[in-house]
């Protein structure tokens, strides 16, 4: 089922995998000079969450209209 709103939830997929390669990055920096976990880290990755999220909901559109649309056909026969 596709949404009107697919080219979006991409364009935050590419965004969620952006975040996922700094805190990568900034994982990888920190564990080379022996630190622990980065404030950054958290940050980037509630970030990666909420993105994610948002893409989710973007999809889920097409889910809800379909549903939306059976209802009222069932309503109509009724």
């Amino acid at each position: 089922m596709s949404s009107p709103h697919d080219d979006l939830a991409e364009q935050l997929d590419d965004i969620v995998a952006e975040l996922d390669d700094r805190c990568f990055t900034l994982l990888r920096e920190a564990s080379s000079a022996g630190a622990g976990r980065p404030v950054e880290d958290k940050r980037l990755t509630q970030a990666r969450r909420a993105v994610e999220k948002a893409a989710h909901l973007l999809r889920s559109v097409a889910v809800v209209s379909a549903l939306d649309e059976a209802v009222q056909r069932v309503d109509q026969r009724a």
